[in-house]
């Protein structure tokens, strides 16, 4: 009773759970977003075909209809998980290649990718398994090879300021990227040594493996095509 009123505690209660719903009711982007978020830890953890619609719906504590609703199903949904995660690897890479030294660039690529592997590693996880769908941006083969054109244009000019054949930089782009992104795979599961170890490790086989580099290499073993 308040001020002489009688109350219905039942009532009451209804109106508390109320407030609270209308609380904690998400907005449409709030809700993809919370939907991205848990279909990327729950496709990192068990892969395309070990996560179901039930399963990403319950942990959003949702029905089935809304993920549909938002993205056409678990095809769907994976397929912008992805893409979300190749345009996020691939910014990272490309904007860390600054001005500088040639040695200085090789640097920043690895720990680009490093950082990346680090700080969103069920994204990593997400794009080296094979994808069971098509992508609007393609595989990681694609992502990788997209990193090494930036790669090959860094090389192209130091090839041709050393007297080298410029026409062979993609080869050696496609050959320093494959060399980070395959131990970056090896490096997320060990993690060791630490990451700045690893970074030098890869710049001082790439960058010493480039300096000694002969203008027209030559096979000493009995194949000679």
């Amino acid at each position: 009773m308040i001020d002489g009123v009688a109350t219905d505690s039942s009532s009451t209660q209804g109106n508390d759970k109320q407030r609270r719903t209308r609380r904690t009711r998400m907005t449409g982007a709030e809700r993809r977003q919370q939907l991205l978020e848990i279909g990327r830890t729950l496709f990192a953890a068990k892969g395309f075909e070990g996560t179901s619609v039930e399963e990403i719906a319950a942990k959003a504590g949702v029905s089935k209809p809304v993920v549909y609703e938002h993205f056409g199903g678990k095809e769907g949904l994976y397929a912008v998980v992805v893409d979300r995660e190749m345009r996020r690897l691939l910014d990272m890479v490309t904007g860390s290649l600054t001005a500088g030294h040639p040695r200085e660039l090789c640097e920043q690529a690895a720990f680009a990718l490093l950082d990346y592997i680090e700080e969103y590693t069920d994204g990593f996880r997400i794009l080296v398994r094979d994808s069971p769908i098509p992508q609007s941006t393609g595989s990681f083969a694609s992502l990788i090879s997209d990193i090494a054109t930036q790669v090959e244009d860094i090389l192209g000019r130091e090839f041709k300021s050393r007297g080298f054949d410029s026409k062979l930089a993609p080869l050696y782009a496609q050959a320093l990227v494959g060399m980070v992104a395959l131990t970056g795979q090896w490096w997320l599961d060990v993690r060791r040594p630490k990451k700045a170890e690893v970074a030098a490790h890869l710049v001082n086989l790439a960058w010493h493996g480039l300096d000694g580099l002969e203008q027209k290499p030559r096979l000493i073993g009995h194949r000679k095509n």
